[in-house]
């Protein structure tokens, strides 16, 4: 792990007035490319997830610290600076910020910054180059704008319920917040797309992402049988709606997913299974019959899989080129050796014990610009001194004043 920032983003700086998921994740992916991320928190109570737990990272005793895993998930490489901004100071202090930053990301409900001075409308005149994102449950615009807007709630309004669980039992929604997470991947996309316009035009903009309707983007090949068939469709539990065998299979000792794509595949499964009567068959001889014929197709290879422990299957179908994983535990999954090779398990020392705390590293692979882990999750209020002396310069009894009247924490 290096503490230099050797990030695509080095030199842009971020002023980061998010909290909870969906925020917190694009300016901690663009922090670990290299941006200067600051984050506003409220003095003395912070992100709300910093007490969303258990778990808690642990001091040298075992004890619980008041920092979540939850917080600790998407908030590395940031600045922490307590700021009131309910008080005229604060918001002073938010916009002498602003004076040096590129962007502005928020994720309060539409037009909650008004009132303190801070929307885009009110800020576009005085910071013409700033690209102010602004995260929301349904957007900028629509009759559902003014809408506190929350994952679980998204993910059934989206349609992605509708289309997770068994046939016959209740939609269930993904086991991760995706609708967050998405909306904040969307987001990074948007701002550094705004940020390209904003170098070439010198013009700054507005970026409006709304957790509705990023989920219902990426419902991809569903949403588009539905567009192209007028048929929505329905839950088929861990069955793929155009792609058969594509689904979970029992095994002797466990479950296997298999994946096969295309006739091929099927064939190569057949040989290695002892099915090969089924290639010739018409009823299944190409994925269109697989898919009319599921019903009677998936019973008979179900009854073969289940005789055979899952090594069997995994093992034997990959030396032939068929797709089958596992299903990992989650312990299992930072167990696996690819896993570990691929440097997604990262340590950084916790400011607040000095102990290591394993985090989740980047995805994103750079031959040039390789991401950084600079700086753990910072405690509430951790660089509030450092960057108003430092980016402001404040003096000390300036700062100090500031402390005594609430407006910094």
């Amino acid at each position: 792990m290096s503490d230099s920032n050797t990030g695509p983003l080095k030199g842009l700086r971020i002023l980061d007035l998010t909290r909870i998921l969906a925020g917190p994740t694009a300016t901690q992916l663009l922090g670990d490319l290299g941006a200067e991320v600051i984050k506003i928190e409220r003095p003395g109570a912070g992100d709300d997830t910093r007490s969303w737990g258990p778990p808690y990272h642990k001091d040298a005793d075992g004890q619980d610290t008041s920092e979540s895993a939850y917080y600790l998930s998407v908030n590395r490489n940031k600045h922490s600076v307590a700021i009131d901004i309910e008080k005229s100071e604060g918001q002073a202090l938010v916009k002498q910020l602003l004076a040096s930053c590129d962007v502005l990301v928020e994720n309060f409900k539409v037009g909650g910054l008004a009132k303190y001075g801070l929307s885009y409308e009110q800020l576009k005149e005085g910071f013409p180059r700033l690209v102010y994102c602004s995260i929301t449950g349904f957007g900028q615009t629509g009759p559902y704008a003014p809408r506190a807007g929350y994952d679980y709630l998204v993910q059934g309004m989206g349609g992605v319920m509708s289309v997770t669980g068994e046939a016959d039992g209740q939609p269930l929604k993904v086991g991760i917040a995706i609708a967050d997470i998405m909306t904040g991947m969307h987001a990074s996309v948007a701002i550094l797309a705004a940020l390209r316009h904003r170098d070439a035009t010198g013009q700054g903009q507005q970026v409006d992402l709304g957790l509705l309707d990023s989920t219902v983007s990426w419902l991809a090949n569903q949403g588009m049988n539905y567009l192209v068939s007028g048929k929505a469709p329905g839950r088929l539990g861990n069955a793929h709606p155009n792609i058969v065998p594509y689904q979970v299979f029992e095994t002797a000792d466990g479950h296997i997913i298999l994946a096969v794509g295309n006739d091929s595949q099927f064939a190569k499964f057949c040989g290695f299974a002892g099915l090969g009567d089924l290639v010739s068959d018409p009823r299944f001889a190409t994925n269109r019959a697989r898919v009319a014929a599921r019903n009677d197709l998936v019973p008979m290879l179900a009854g073969v899989i289940a005789a055979k422990p899952t090594a069997h299957w995994t093992a034997g179908l990959e030396a032939v080129g068929v797709p089958c994983s596992p299903i990992n535990t989650i312990d299992q999954v930072f167990a696996d050796p690819h896993v570990q090779a691929r440097e997604m398990v990262v340590e950084m020392e916790h400011p607040l014990t000095g102990l290591p705390v394993k985090m989740i590293g980047n995805p994103q692979k750079y031959s040039a610009t390789p991401v950084s882990y600079r700086k753990a999750p910072p405690t509430c209020g951790e660089d509030t001194v450092d960057v108003l002396s430092n980016l402001l310069g404040l003096p000390t009894d300036e700062i100090e004043r500031l402390r005594d009247s609430g407006v910094i924490g």
